[in-house]
């Protein structure tokens, strides 16, 4: 798949058959809701698109994952929802077959998947169990993940939920279980088998889950959410309400790249248009990106703005463009220099 811009003439909801949704971020943000997300999401179901949540948050258990939603005005069933702790559990279960005795570090999300899936589980390395499945809950400590390091030191297989070095909180960032994994790799020296994105594991198995169909990723996350969608040859929505913002978007390299920009959830009820070459630039929508010095020049709504220097504000297609122009500069080696901060105004 190419590691540029696609297009679509019809809106995505009528391209795509099954939408692989990432929560924080895309359809929330921590105990706030999310612009235009449950009205996106209901609205697209209600065209027929299946939907799958897709987290990497080991710490709620599908049915907390559920009420959640629906606190947001979203509607779905545990069926539609696949975290990292379930992703994790299936990544176990091809080592490690139930009923074996595991070891949990985390919450109620890791201790359900695991019973669920036949595991007999325990808090303690006396206990020898066979593994250890790691992942992020409040409730995690040096005790905890003492006892990870007993397990392991002792031979005990290490399974991570994921890898994520932060959490995204009202506050900022905190730590992730990526660094708590850490801790207990810096005592042990052992590397564990790491569940959840940007792996192409838990897509795969989510789609399974799902029954199959043709699917889109969507999140906020370039370095996991659409690095786990280019790892499963996924096309990819981005959406600018959670982490990463549009200028690291158009500085994202080949790996990290989506395949579809939009501001928010609105963008699975609408087309895309593909990227046309232009002279030496790109034409996307009513938008005109070109490359000039190593900066990016734009034309779109009557005006010409440059990229560089102060804060910009563009439209969805100039963004578009932009991004489209600056792959096109790094990939051929050059780099674009004084990238300012972008703004994407909302299309009226």
């Amino acid at each position: 798949m190419s590691a540029t811009l696609l297009g679509t003439t019809k809106p995505l909801v009528e391209e795509f058959e099954l939408a692989l949704l990432d929560l924080d971020g895309v359809c929330y943000s921590g105990a706030d809701p999310v612009v235009h997300a449950a009205d996106s999401v209901m609205a697209a179901k209600g065209q027929g698109l299946r939907t799958c949540f897709v987290t990497n948050n080991a710490s709620r258990t599908p049915a907390q994952v559920v009420a959640k939603l629906a606190g947001f005005g979203i509607e779905a069933d545990e069926q539609q929802i696949y975290t990292a702790a379930m992703d994790a559990v299936a990544l176990l279960a091809e080592h490690v077959p139930a009923p074996a005795t595991v070891l949990v570090v985390g919450g109620a999300g890791v201790e359900q998947a695991l019973t669920e899936a036949g595991y007999t589980t325990t808090r303690s390395a006396l206990d020898n169990p066979v593994a250890v499945v790691q992942g992020y809950d409040p409730s995690v400590d040096w005790a905890a993940m003492s006892e990870a390091a007993y397990a392991i030191t002792n031979g005990a297989l290490h399974v991570a939920t994921n890898l994520d070095s932060t959490l995204p909180t009202e506050r900022g960032f905190a730590l992730g279980n990526g660094s708590l994994v850490a801790a207990v790799v810096h005592a042990t020296e052992r590397q564990p088998l790491a569940a959840g994105k940007p792996f192409a594991g838990i897509y795969t198995r989510a789609i399974a889950r799902s029954g199959g169909g043709k699917a889109i990723a969507v999140g906020d996350r370039l370095n996991t959410d659409h690095a786990g969608a280019r790892q499963s040859s996924l096309p990819s929505l981005h959406v600018l309400t959670g982490v990463a913002s549009a200028r690291d978007v158009l500085l994202a390299p080949p790996q990290y790249r989506p395949t579809f920009l939009h501001t928010d959830l609105r963008g699975l009820l609408e087309p895309a248009p593909a990227p046309q070459r232009v002279d030496d630039g790109w034409l996307v929508g009513d938008a005109v990106a070109k490359v000039e010095n190593g900066a990016v020049t734009l034309s779109f709504d009557g005006k010409n703005v440059e990229l560089g220097g102060q804060s910009v504000t563009l439209s969805l297609n100039a963004y578009r463009a932009a991004a489209v122009a600056a792959w096109d500069l790094a990939d051929q080696g050059q780099t674009l220099s004084n990238l300012p901060d972008i703004t994407v105004a909302e299309a009226r």
